[in-house]
């Protein structure tokens, strides 16, 4: 519950800091043609450039933050033998993919783990913890790199991005025509606005932020079963199925905020609630979900 409640707070945060910002340096006047009417063509597009421009620092910023953050130890030079077999799994992988050969790193946690993020498929990161390293088997592992590259190059860190500022957008838009029909029709000011529409217009954020979340959510749980989809083509429906049963039996290590839609697993939630704001379908169904496909890997088709 405590990842739901930031991820949450980070999305919230995102608008509420542009928010303060655009009110300090007076960008709000837009939002007004006069003293009672709103200026709907202005406050869309400001909705519109403010929440996408949140979410597009994030993504930018994505690599820096999971190096920094995650403790993602980049091998750029391989010590042993396991560094040289990852290097050239996501050499191989990359290559079937059409993709420009992603930075490679390792983070430290005793939970089994993996992600990757980047602000384009020719420029990404993936990254496995030491947990899982230790406790899968290579034809495993192979499948969880699989997953992670099918992240890339699905676009999904763009796509969830997208879908993120559009969201933004939104959550910023109606808040503050909800704050404006709040300050103008219930308490009827008639110049400028009163405090009754910044306490509106932040109480709307707050909630419209955290339904909007839900959706962010649900886009990011579709996106895991494709991802698993494109690990089994590219290494085997056994492998991909093996993989997510070997994380089934762990504890998924915790991941920044930033990364969570992009773990290979956070093992779902319980409760409707948790359901609704985790980033993650339940294991057991992405494993059903595989059992239930009709997937040939690479080879295979080759095979054919």
């Amino acid at each position: 519950m405590k990842r739901i409640f930031y991820f949450i707070i980070v999305n919230i945060a995102i608008l509420f800091v542009l928010s303060i910002f655009l009110s300090l340096t007076g960008f709000t006047g837009i939002l007004q043609s006069n003293g009672i009417d709103l200026d709907y063509d202005s406050l869309m597009l400001f909705s519109l450039v403010f929440g996408m421009g949140g979410s597009f620092i994030s993504l930018y910023m994505s690599k820096w933050m999971a190096k920094s953050m995650a403790g993602v130890k980049l091998i750029n030079s391989p010590s042993n033998e396991f560094e040289r077999w990852y290097l050239d799994i996501v050499k191989q992988q990359s290559s079937q993919l059409g993709l420009k050969m992603p930075e490679v790193g390792i983070f430290n946690s005793p939970q089994p783990n993996a992600f990757a993020t980047g602000s384009s498929k020719n420029n990404s990161l993936v990254a496995l913890s030491t947990g899982l390293v230790s406790a899968m088997s290579r034809d495993e592992i192979e499948a969880v790199i699989g997953h992670e590259m099918s992240h890339v190059a699905n676009g999904d860190m763009v796509t969830l991005t997208l879908v993120q500022g559009i969201v933004n957008a939104f959550v910023i838009f109606f808040s503050r025509v909800i704050g404006h029909f709040v300050d103008r029709v219930i308490l009827k000011n008639e110049r400028g606005y009163g405090i009754g529409y910044f306490f509106t217009v932040i109480f709307a954020q707050v909630v419209l932020g955290i339904l909007a979340s839900t959706i962010v959510c649900w886009f990011s749980r579709m996106r895991e079963f494709r991802a698993d989809i494109g690990g089994a083509q590219l290494t085997s429906k056994t492998k991909m199925i093996n993989a997510l049963k070997a994380l089934e039996r762990q504890v998924a290590a915790p991941l920044p905020d930033q990364m969570l839609a992009f773990g290979i697993s956070n093992k779902g939630q319980s409760s409707t609630l948790q359901k609704l704001f985790s980033t993650h379908p339940p294991l057991r169904k992405r494993i059903e979900a595989l059992e239930n496909s009709d997937i040939q890997s690479a080879s295979q088709e080759q095979l054919n």
